[in-house]
């Protein structure tokens, strides 16, 4: 083990070839995340299932998550390269499953196992990140790493859009196989760790628990009011169920000797309150790329080209604000630039919400850049704050249960919204295909984005203003000798 120290930021430095495996890495969730949402539309009228249709992300997301926080304690384990590995095998045969969906039901269930894998791919590379660099190096390897989700912001929606247009949406999917090997085959050749190894006792009776748990909750909020009303005994059963095996996994985590959800995270107050940011981040972003292309293309018959790129903006003004985030965050402190974010987002979201009831590309576009460029200023002071506070040790729990709370941001979001969405529908004669009732529903879905950003500043307000070279201080932690990308 030896201590992270300078050695220059950039492909050609001895570190070069590791960040650039972990931006493919990245690549494979980036894309991902943005190539689904515009296909949307040819999938379900090829396969069937509009009302099914959030079940594409709540179920990757589900996965995601609920792995994410085992994927975590296991790097801490075992050395993070074992993990991301597996991560990307699980991703690459989830991927291929899909392309190969002959039904809604059998797409949802493979996109459940690309979720599996892409709760170790971006967890892990983040750590790894915060384990090779100093703090004031990442500075400028996030504008490396968010240079990445520009490109897919842009690439994405395209391809999304194109294989839409061409009737060809299975190769939203395809693309994923050349980048997964890709992927492995850098990280094999370049990552190389000394991990002590010691005895270590996995916490699988917490993640069943909470698997289960967050699956029910979802699936209530989901199907309330669509497949059976809120007060009927199957919906109260349901959320009565997830509660109590909820409660039962908070009971277990108590006295598990190694729990995959620590009572350190949320006792801390930096890392209890940057938790509580992330999973608001993960809400606002899946209510806005789960529901403009559909807005779009339902309201105004956009094709999913033009919807894509419009949502585009989103995922392009995130990453050009994350790259300067490191200069703000240095300089100011962390609180200060998370709120700075947090307030351009919600002005974002205000504008989108108050502009719904009339569709208009370039209008929706400029508001989901505005919420974009506050969300990168948001979410990387937050989550470096929160993984500078902690020795290696802890850093891959504690980048884990960061992204861990995006993820169930985005769960529960999708499934929340889905259910303002399905109501509206269902009240509706004209349903999905009537674009007064699509514009109905995604206004209501953007008015809960705007009070789920609302409720985020709440969280950053409760932030300690730590400064970043106090949060960085006596913490520049040990890392694997992959740091100076060392031989086997």
């Amino acid at each position: 083990m030896m201590t992270a120290r300078a050695q220059g930021v950039g492909f050609r430095s001895e570190r070069g070839p590791i960040l650039i495996a972990l931006m493919l890495s990245t690549g494979l969730v980036a894309i991902d995340s943005t190539i689904v949402a515009t296909a949307v539309p040819s999938i379900v009228r090829d396969v069937g299932g509009f009302s099914s249709f959030p079940w594409l992300f709540s179920a990757y997301l589900l996965a995601q998550a609920v792995s994410v926080p085992i994927y975590g304690k296991l790097s801490d384990m075992t050395g993070r390269k074992p993990i991301i590995l597996t991560g990307i095998g699980l991703f690459l045969l989830g991927s291929v499953l899909c392309g190969l969906a002959w039904s809604m039901p059998s797409l949802i269930a493979f996109r459940a196992l690309q979720g599996l894998g892409a709760g170790a791919v971006l967890p892990v590379s983040v750590t790894i990140a915060g384990d090779i660099y100093t703090l004031q190096e990442r500075a400028k390897v996030q504008g490396y790493l968010a240079s990445v989700w520009a490109v897919s912001s842009v690439v994405g929606p395209s391809l999304g859009g194109i294989f839409s247009a061409l009737g060809i949406w299975r190769g939203i999917f395809l693309v994923n196989v050349p980048l997964c090997l890709l992927a492995g085959w850098m990280l094999v050749r370049t990552l190389h760790e000394d991990v002590e190894r010691a005895k270590h006792k996995v916490d699988f009776a917490g993640a069943v628990l909470l698997a289960g748990s967050l699956g029910l909750l979802i699936l209530g909020a989901l199907q309330g009011g669509q497949a059976w009303a809120w007060n009927s005994p199957i919906s109260i059963g349901v959320f009565a169920v997830g509660a109590v095996l909820l409660v039962a996994f908070l009971l277990v985590e108590r006295r598990a000797a190694e729990p995959i959800l620590p009572s350190w995270v949320v006792s801390r107050r930096l890392l209890a309150t940057t938790t509580l940011v992330s999973f608001g981040v993960g809400s606002v972003m899946i209510g806005l790329t789960s529901y403009v292309p559909t807005y779009l293309e339902g309201a105004l018959s956009s094709s999913p080209l033009v919807a894509g790129l419009a949502l585009a903006a989103l995922t392009l003004g995130w990453p050009l604000s994350a790259s300067q985030a490191g200069k703000f965050y240095l300089r100011i402190g962390f609180k200060s630039t998370a709120l700075i974010g947090i307030t351009i987002s919600v002005a974002g979201l205000l504008i989108l919400s108050l502009t719904a009831r009339s569709p208009n590309v370039a209008l929706i576009a400029i508001s989901c850049f505005v919420v974009g460029l506050g969300l990168g200023l948001l979410a990387t002071p937050t989550l470096i704050a929160a993984q500078s506070s902690v020795p290696w040790h802890e850093r891959g729990v504690v980048t884990s249960t960061n992204m861990f709370a995006r993820s169930i941001g985005s769960a529960l979001g999708v499934a929340v919204f889905g259910a303002v969405a399905n109501s509206i529908y269902g009240a509706s004669s004209g349903g999905d295909t009537d674009p007064a009732t699509v514009v109905a529903a995604s206004g209501a879905v953007f008015l809960a984005a705007l009070a789920a950003g609302l409720l985020t500043v709440a969280a950053v307000l409760a932030m300690p203003a730590v400064k970043a070279g106090d949060a960085g201080k006596a913490k520049e932690q040990p890392v694997p000798s992959s740091a100076e990308n060392s031989p086997n």
